[in-house]
């Protein structure tokens, strides 16, 4: 179980505060990931929508505090922040490991909409066991899924402060066992890649089932990380996706 957690830093980072933001979008990073993943995406958006990255203990501004190993206290963590997030208008959107989070945040929280990317649907969740294989198998597995460029992948101390972090995160998704109802009433959007083994598209469109209320499905050329390849493409669908949610009335910064 995870260490007491200490908190000299916020969960959330906001890149590019908006003055008075129609919505908020909270984006939960994928395994091993940042909020600076989702830096870039503070640009694109529309004027009206404030991005809000959440960012894990254990990395970068928050490398000296305790990892967080296990979905309950990241979970229980993260909603305790959001209570500070102000306004009305709330959308989650997580990719890979991050969807899992933003759909047990919004089993507790209600947003307004949610955004699952990478994942397949709940009840296709099977635990793992690559948090306890060797730190060269890992290393592997994430290499071969392409979320860097391997000149990164590459640097031994880019990987010494990487593992722990990543490690901490599989043994998180791995020992998860997720919510799997009652389907909530919030618009469910998902976006996958055509090409994701870690992600299959009809495991992806399953997560009809977990709302009663709209969903869609967005599809992209791409792996694992399609969202990175075809960023003008993803925060064009997100865009447009806030506005069928009503929470938005601009078009895109771009």
């Amino acid at each position: 179980m995870t260490a007491e957690l200490t908190r000299p830093q916020s969960w959330l980072r906001t890149f590019r505060p908006r003055a008075s933001p129609s919505a908020r979008l909270v984006c939960f990073p994928h395994s091993g990931g940042s909020a600076a993943f989702y830096r870039r995406w503070a640009t694109a958006l529309p004027e009206d929508v404030e991005l809000v990255a959440v960012q894990y203990p254990g990395r970068l501004d928050r490398i000296r505090e305790p990892l967080v190993d296990d979905m309950p206290t990241m979970v229980a963590a993260i909603i305790d922040e959001l209570r500070s997030v102000p306004g009305r208008g709330l959308a989650l959107f997580g990719h890979s490991m991050g969807a899992s989070v933003a759909w047990e945040v919004a089993h507790r929280i209600g947003p307004d909409a949610l955004f699952v990317s990478g994942r397949p649907a709940p009840r296709h969740h099977r635990r793992g066991r690559r948090h306890l294989g060797s730190d060269e198998a890992l290393w592997n597995h994430v290499r071969a899924l392409g979320g860097s460029q391997d000149s990164l992948l590459d640097n031994a101390v880019v990987r010494e402060i990487a593992l722990p972090p990543l490690r901490a995160d599989y043994r998180l998704i791995e020992t998860h066992t997720p919510t799997l109802g009652p389907p909530l009433a919030t618009p469910i959007i998902a976006l996958g890649g055509d090409a994701d083994p870690e992600a299959e598209l009809r495991a992806v469109a399953d997560w009809r089932g977990c709302t009663t209320g709209r969903f869609r499905l967005h599809t992209f050329p791409g792996g694992h990380f399609y969202l990175v390849s075809r960023f003008d493409a993803v925060t064009s669908a997100v865009a447009g996706e806030l506005a069928a949610a009503g929470l938005s009335t601009v078009g895109t910064s771009r």
